[in-house]
C-alpha cells in the first residue's frame, strides 16, 4: 500500500461506508502517542548502511532513478487507461535515514501529534524508530500521498541497489520495473483525490477510544485464542488479517475499529495488487527481462528468513503486506481478464465500490456486486 511503511517491499519486511468526523467527546489514541521526531533521529542513527558503492556509481543510480520515475508515467497511464490534470512532481531519491525522516513526518502528519509532554511518547518513539531502521532496509519504494501538494514518490537508492545485485537483473530494467509500481501508487492517488480522505478517516476511527473496558477488549482476545486452540480459525487462510499477530490485533478491537482496519486492510491490498499487475502488464517493450524480473523477485520473497528475522516481520506485519501483493494482484488480473481495464476502473469511484472482505479472494462477487 502506498503511505508509511508501504510501497515495493524486498522481502517479506479498506471497502465500504462514508467517511464522516470522529466525534468531539472522543479521542484518538494515537495522537501523541508516538514522538516521531524522535523517532526518525532513532531510526537513523541505528540504521546499517546500505552497499559500498562509489560517488560516481551513487550519482549515476539517483539520475537514472530520477529519468526512470518520469520514464514510467507514460506506461502506467497506457495500461491504467487513469487519466487526469494533476502535476507530476519529481521523484525524491533517498537513502535509508532519509526514508526514516519521510516515513516519520507523514506518521506524524496521519495520526496526529497530539498534546506532549516531557516524556510524552518518548518510549514509543524509541520503539518506532528501530521499527522504522528495520523497515528501511526493505523498502524500495514508496509513494506517500500525505506530504507536499502532490503527494511525494520516494525511492530508496541504496535498497534498489542491494537488490539488484542480489538478484543479478538488468539495473537499468529493474529501476524501471520499481518505478513503474510506484508511479502507478501516484496515479492512483491523483485520478481519485477522495482515496486519501478515505484512508485518513479510517485511521481516526482506528484511533478512537470510546468508554469500553479493558476486560472486554481482554474478553475478546480470549475469545479468539481459544478458538485458534479449538481450530476454528483457519491456519491455511491466505487473509493477513485471519492469523499471527494481526488476526490478534483484531480480536481485541471494538467493532468500529475492526471495519476500519478491514477497510484499511482491502484498500492496501487492492492498491498493492493493481501496482504489481501495472508493472507486469506493460511488458518486454518496455522492460525488456520483465518476466526474468519478476521471477527472481518472487524466489527472492518467498525465501526463508532466519529466526529473528521472522519474528521481526510477524511483529511487523511485512507477511501479512506480501499476502497483500499476492491477493491483491490475483484480484485484479481476474477482473481485468473478465472485464477489461476501462471496467475494471470502477473501483475507483468511491468508498462502495472498493472490493470488500469477502470479495478479494472470489472477484466475480465484486463484478456481481458493483458491474453486474
Amino acid at each position: 500500500m502506498t503511505g508509511p511503511g508501504d510501497g515495493v517491499v524486498e522481502q517479506a519486511p479498506d471497502a465500504a461506508g462514508p467517511a464522516g468526523r470522529v466525534t468531539r467527546s472522543r479521542h484518538s489514541a494515537l495522537a501523541g502517542a508516538v514522538d516521531w521526531r524522535l523517532a526518525a533521529r532513532a531510526g537513523a542513527a541505528v540504521v546499517p548502511a546500505g552497499p559500498r558503492t562509489s560517488r560516481y556509481s551513487a550519482e549515476q543510480v539517483v539520475a537514472e532513478l530520477a529519468e526512470s520515475s518520469a520514464r514510467a508515467e507514460g506506461p502506467v497511464r497506457e495500461v491504467t487507461g487513469m487519466l487526469d490534470d494533476r502535476a507530476v512532481p519529481a521523484a525524491r531519491i533517498v537513502d535509508r535515514p532519509g526514508w526514516i525522516h519521510a516515513a516519520a513526518e507523514s506518521m506524524a502528519s496521519l495520526t496526529g501529534e497530539g498534546e506532549s509532554g516531557k516524556f510524552s511518547g518518548k518510549p514509543a518513539g524509541m520503539q518506532a524508530g528501530a521499527m522504522l531502521a528495520f523497515l528501511s532496509t526493505a523498502i524500495l519504494g514508496q509513494y506517500d500521498p500525505f506530504s507536499g501538494a502532490d503527494g511525494t514518490l520516494l525511492l530508496v537508492a541504496p535498497n534498489i541497489v542491494m537488490v539488484e545485485r542480489a538478484l543479478g537483473v538488468a539495473p537499468r530494467d529493474f529501476r524501471l520495473w520499481v518505478c513503474l509500481h510506484e508511479v502507478t501508487h501516484r496515479v492512483q492517488f491523483s485520478s481519485a483525490p477522495w482515496l486519501a480522505d478515505y484512508m485518513k478517516h479510517n485511521v481516526e476511527v482506528l484511533g478512537d477510544v470510546g468508554d469500553e473496558s479493558v476486560n472486554e477488549m481482554l474478553s475478546r482476545l480470549l475469545d479468539e485464542v481459544r478458538a485458534r486452540r479449538r481450530g476454528t480459525v483457519a491456519r491455511d487462510s491466505d487473509d493477513p488479517a485471519d492469523r499471527g499477530v494481526l488476526g490478534l490485533l483484531r480480536a481485541t478491537q471494538a467493532p468500529p475499529q475492526r471495519e476500519a482496519l478491514d477497510r484499511l486492510l482491502m484498500l492496501g491490498t487492492l492498491l498493492e495488487g493493481h501496482a504489481d499487475h501495472v508493472m507486469d502488464a506493460v511488458g518486454p517493450a518496455v522492460v525488456p527481462t520483465v518476466e526474468q524480473i519478476r521471477r527472481a523477485f518472487d524466489q527472492r520473497r518467498r525465501r526463508p528468513a532466519n529466526p529473528v528475522q521472522r519474528l521481526m516481520r510477524a511483529l511487523l506485519g511485512v507477511d501479512a503486506k506480501v499476502a497483500q501483493y499476492v491477493r491483491g494482484k490475483a484480484f485484479v488480473d481476474e477482473v481485468v481478464g473478465k472485464v477489461g481495464m476501462t471496467r475494471f476502473n470502477t473501483v475507483w469511484t468511491d468508498g462502495e465500490t472498493l472490493p470488500r472482505t469477502d470479495e478479494i479472494a472470489v472477484p466475480q462477487r465484486w463484478i456481481d456486486r458493483v458491474l453486474d
